[in-house]
């Protein structure tokens, strides 16, 4: 079974438990339908009846509730129709990028619906059987990659899983090998973003010493995913992630381990999330040049900002854009995902100790390894999920894992 749940006694898990129950029985309805309908003698053996084909709908309307849907399509539709919608040029952007989001998802239910129901009346129609059989067959297998797709709908229901993300990578122990192995997971997420179909916008990157080969080490480098379920699908690759390789800096060839931290934050909405408050006097603001590899690329202004949230010592930075205000702007999204990141993880803190629960304390931090020497694998330690496809992987080919991490969660 794809999905756990830890049962719990606390009335704050009351509603989360009810909501994954009706989950949960929506994809044991329709995996069972589809392992029923592998062959037509046994479907029609189980004469499945009506009635459970209007108990499964209903079990789609509980999930993605589609009246909600298209109540919010006409109040959205209502809204930009007004004559002064246009006057806020980023509000009235971000309800109609809203508006093409719910459409998306109320097609992509009907056309299961549909698909559902044409699987139904095929296998009332009176054909040969073996006809009957092939193309069957072929319905079932693309109802079951579409129902693979919506699923994550059921898997990603956060509040800001639909959103983008915020990446950030950091070198760590390693030195020059570090920083080198920072620069490859740069790549690595930079090309699976791309994959997406999303948009992987650079906000800062603090280079390293240039080592052999004219390779360019990364200190730290922060990233904006923009995409749907850009923030749903990375949340879990935070974490240290760990390389074994012979060295290309080491002049006898010998095998290093490098570290880097990979960090991924909600982009915040500060309009929605009223409870995240940042005073300016609780706020430092430093400018400074804008930096990159060689000469040619150093910004010769202070357009690069640094802000520093004074209470908590957070600091985050940015010289991504063109002038001072828009990298501000930048940074202080920054820093209200990593003071949104910062109260969840206290939440939870406390959520766990009312449930009594203890995390193991393990050797290492690494959550995913990726060896290339003296054998090749990549592997995520809480997952189990290993391949031996390392170039694959290292050129952003991660969909084995973040489905792995989806599922376990």
């Amino acid at each position: 079974m794809f999905l756990r749940s830890k049962k719990s006694g606390s009335r704050f898990c009351d509603s989360k438990h009810r909501e994954f129950k009706s989950r949960l029985r929506l994809r044991r309805f329709f995996f069972s339908f589809v392992r029923r309908c592998s062959t037509l003698k046994e479907w029609n053996a189980r004469n499945r009846s009506r009635k459970s084909l209007l108990t499964a709908s209903a079990y789609w309307r509980t999930v993605f509730d589609l009246a909600k849907k298209k109540k919010r399509i006409e109040e959205i539709e209502k809204e930009l129709e007004r004559p002064d919608a246009w006057g806020n040029t980023q509000q009235a952007g971000e309800l109609s990028r809203e508006l093409a989001e719910i459409k998306k998802d109320a097609a992509e239910y009907g056309d299961l619906q549909k698909r559902f129901f044409d699987i139904q009346e095929l296998q009332a129609l009176d054909l040969p059987e073996d006809d009957m059989a092939t193309e069957l067959a072929k319905q079932i297998a693309e109802f079951t990659a579409l129902l693979g797709k919506a699923e994550y709908a059921v898997f990603l229901g956060g509040p800001h899983d639909r959103g983008d993300a915020l990446l950030t990578i950091t070198a760590g122990a390693g030195g020059q090998d570090a920083q080198d192995w920072a620069t490859i997971l740069c790549r690595m997420y930079q090309r699976y973003a791309d994959g997406k179909g999303w948009k992987a916008e650079e906000l800062d990157h603090s280079w390293g010493e240039q080592g052999a080969e004219g390779r360019v080490g990364t200190k730290q480098a922060s990233f904006e995913i923009q995409g749907r379920y850009a923030y749903g699908f990375l949340k879990r690759e935070s974490g240290v992630h760990r390389l074994v390789r012979m060295s290309p800096f080491s002049a006898k060839a010998l095998r290093h381990t490098s570290f880097a931290s990979v960090e991924v934050l909600p982009k915040i909405d500060m309009a929605k999330e009223k409870d995240i408050v940042m005073k300016e006097d609780d706020l430092r603001v430093d400018t400074f040049n804008a930096s990159g590899p060689g000469g040619q690329n150093v910004n010769k202004r202070e357009t690069a900002i640094r802000v520093t949230h004074i209470s908590t010592g957070i600091v985050v930075t940015c010289q991504s854009q063109r002038s001072q205000q828009q990298n501000k702007e930048k940074a202080m999204e920054i820093l209200a995902g990593k003071l949104y990141q910062k109260r969840a993880e206290a939440q939870e803190k406390e959520l766990a100790v009312l449930r009594g629960e203890k995390k193991a304390i393990e050797w290492g931090s690494q959550v995913r390894s990726y060896v290339l020497a003296p054998y090749q694998m990549v592997k995520d330690h809480r997952t189990d999920v290993e391949t031996s496809q390392v170039e694959k992987v290292l050129n952003g080919d991660l969909d084995a894992f973040i489905d792995g991490e989806i599922r376990a969660s």
